[in-house]
């Protein structure tokens, strides 16, 4: 099973001190996917341009949408879970990770599982950001599981490569994040085993137009 893990973050200078700490919690969310024998591959803001002005993948008549945002919609309608890693800006989500995401319709996303995974250079980890997430997410479709990850002081927890400055903290730590990972890995298989044999008919998932959602005779 392939998961995409969404880096939130394009800053790259300071404060914080070191910068772009989202890299860093991605990293380590990616060893225990792997620890739990999955697979992943990240979401880089960084690596992608984005239409400018903002323009939808959706949007694209006959399939013209630029190259980039055509390989990262393929990828996306692929992978069976999503790891969404953010900061908190304003009791919210990192700009960066709405930025990219609303790129994007929920009939790629639909269906699967996602894990919020938050963090900060002080004390909250991020954990107010969790909450604005959750809605977001479901509105995506692919539904937050019950368990997230919170990174207080992610600098002192992480190093470059998403290791642990503290190796006594390894086994604390990695069964934290092990509840987050190992709900996602459950759901991602319940999900994919529903979608390939299930009897239910899956209703069509939200393309384009809000109006989509109405009520009959609005």
């Amino acid at each position: 099973m392939t998961f995409l893990v969404f880096i939130g973050s394009e800053r790259q200078s300071t404060p914080p001190h070191p910068p772009r700490l989202g890299e860093r919690v991605a990293r380590a969310c990616a060893v225990r996917l792997e620890a739990n024998d999955a697979d992943f591959e990240f979401v880089d803001p960084l690596a992608i341009n984005l239409p400018s002005p903002f323009k939808p993948h959706f949007s694209y008549a006959g399939g013209r949408a630029p190259q980039e945002l055509e390989e990262l919609a393929g990828k996306i309608a692929s992978a069976q879970g999503y790891v969404m890693v953010s900061p908190e800006y304003n009791h919210s989500m990192s700009p960066a990770l709405a930025h990219l995401l609303n790129h994007f319709g929920s009939s790629l996303f639909s269906y699967k599982p996602s894990a919020i995974v938050t963090y900060s250079a002080g004390q909250w980890g991020g954990a107010r950001a969790a909450v604005n997430m959750r809605t977001y997410l479901a509105e995506l479709g692919c539904l937050p599981v019950s368990a997230m990850v919170h990174v207080p002081k992610a600098q002192e927890v992480f190093g470059e490569s998403g290791n642990y400055l503290e190796e006594t903290e390894t086994e604390r730590w990695d069964g934290y994040i092990d509840r987050t990972m190992q709900q996602l890995l459950w759901w991602a298989e319940a999900a994919a085993r529903q979608r390939a044999h299930g009897t239910a008919e899956i209703p069509a998932a939200f393309t384009k137009a809000p109006s989509q959602r109405n009520a009959p005779g609005y």
